[in-house]
């Protein structure tokens, strides 16, 4: 049977944590009750993982933030984030994030991030959620009669990713206009099983037979020229209204923001010229001032203009995140417990519900830390789906793969636990149940900071 886990590095992150301390000045003076941080100040953490068909994972990931004298604390001067990891059988992360209100006159925003991303088997269920019908036992090697592979719902993916952002406030208002430009470099691929054969015993070879990916290419569900991938310029622009207390985990507040994001013929985005907007709420709402929040995010995005390449479907628009891999509904950044990229469709809306709870707070090590327990309820639908000719697709295979439904709700809840250091460093641990079975059972997930 497939292993797959993460291994618990609670303590890992812990010893991380304190240790980071010396890379930090020392404090003099204090802001509610909280020593004020200055200087350079780091929070690294390893990146340990191990799945029997990617195999190993290994890395680190580090955040290093710069104070100033502290007249701005909590706030930093700037933040560079940076991971690199590896898994022994081809997969890679490396990516760097930049954040500053500081850097640029007129207290214009920048945001960057420069990631190259390798997924030997990245998961890929089909379009429009229900309609695609996943089953488990296609990929469980004890199910002697259902299985086909461990990877059938996998592809390769390389991306290369290069986004910059600027955002300004407009006058008093708690009101910023955003504008920005990206380049995707995606390229696509069936999984490669000899190179994920290499080693293995023959028992546990993965068997040489089409996934799903190369069922949708030959069925013509995905188009030859998007098959493998391809090159596109975005410009992005939009409003956001932010109110909130504290950017890493507001206590209370507004953050809304209503963005649009381009592919234009004019930059050379011939073959997939397309335009989606994207519209996400969140409000954080004090149960207990400072100790318990309840806090939500409602969210829609869909095509309005052209025809996005599938490869580009899932990807979640926002304004800030530095988050690798923000696809779409289902994981770690999304529908907690729901299989990656389970709900893919031309529209979908989602929303996610959590309670969080600040157990303890303290200082210690010349640093400031906190613990907060949170529970959570994740949603999401497809709202508009993605035509479908199956005219090419056996009768076989529509009863096993295809579903005629209405688009139903896929929802998911959990808890998980956050430590905090000088309230912008979180290691973020997440456990989410999924709500029914065609969404998968359940997802483990070690991240930095709140979902939203």
């Amino acid at each position: 049977m497939k292993q797959h886990f993460r291994i618990p590095i609670i303590l890992v992150a812990c010893v991380l944590l304190t240790t980071a301390g010396a890379f930090a000045q020392q404090d003099t003076t204090k802001k509610s009750d909280e020593k004020v941080k200055t200087g350079l100040n780091l929070g690294a953490l390893p990146a340990v993982a191990f799945d029997s068909d990617i195999g190993f994972q290994y890395g680190l990931l580090a955040n290093l933030f710069q104070y100033g004298d502290g007249s701005v604390y909590p706030d930093y001067r700037w933040s560079l984030y940076g991971e690199w990891s590896r898994t022994t059988k081809g997969s890679g992360i490396n990516q760097l994030f930049f954040d500053s209100k500081y850097l640029l006159p007129s207290n214009i925003r920048v945001t960057a991030d420069l990631s190259f991303l390798t997924e030997q088997a990245l998961d890929f269920y089909g379009f429009n959620g229900y309609e695609s019908v996943y089953n488990s036992a296609f990929t469980d090697k004890d199910d002697t009669e259902n299985y086909i592979s461990r990877v059938f719902y996998r592809h390769e993916r390389k991306l290369a990713r290069f986004t910059i952002d600027f955002q300004r406030r407009i006058g008093d208002l708690p009101l910023r206009w955003i504008a920005g430009y990206g380049y995707f470099n995606t390229q696509i691929a069936p999984v490669d099983i000899e190179k994920l054969n290499k080693g293995r015993d023959e028992e546990d070879l993965l068997p040489d037979v089409d996934g799903l990916y190369d069922k949708y290419v030959a069925w013509g569900l995905i188009s030859p020229e998007e098959a493998d991938g391809g090159a596109l310029n975005f410009l992005k622009a939009g409003l956001v209204y932010d109110t909130r207390d504290n950017e890493p985990n507001p206590n209370r507040g507004i953050w809304t923001e209503l963005v649009m994001m381009t592919a234009p013929t004019f930059l050379g985005n011939s073959e997939a010229a397309y335009t989606k907007l994207a519209f996400t709420h969140r409000q954080y709402l004090p149960v207990v001032p400072q100790k318990l929040t309840f806090a939500y995010r409602l969210g829609w995005q869909g095509t309005i203009d052209g025809e996005a390449p599938f490869y580009m479907q899932p990807y979640m628009i926002n304004t800030f995140t530095k988050s690798t891999k923000n696809d779409g509904l289902g994981g770690a950044r999304s529908l907690r417990g729901i299989l990656r990229n389970r709900v893919v469709g031309d529209a979908f809306g989602y929303g996610n519900f959590e309670l969080r709870y600040k157990f303890l707070k303290f200082s210690k090590w010349n640093q400031n830390f906190y613990f907060s327990l949170n529970g959570f309820s994740d949603m999401g639908m497809i709202t508009k789906t993605i035509p479908l000719d199956l005219s090419l697709v056996s009768e076989t295979d529509k009863t096993e793969l295809f579903k005629t439904i209405d688009q139903g709700l896929h929802f998911s809840y959990g808890a998980g636990l956050r430590i905090a250091m000088n309230q912008n460093f979180i290691v973020a641990v997440d456990y989410g149940l999924a709500g029914d079975e065609r969404d998968g059972k359940s997802g483990m997930y070690i991240n930095l900071g709140f979902l939203f």
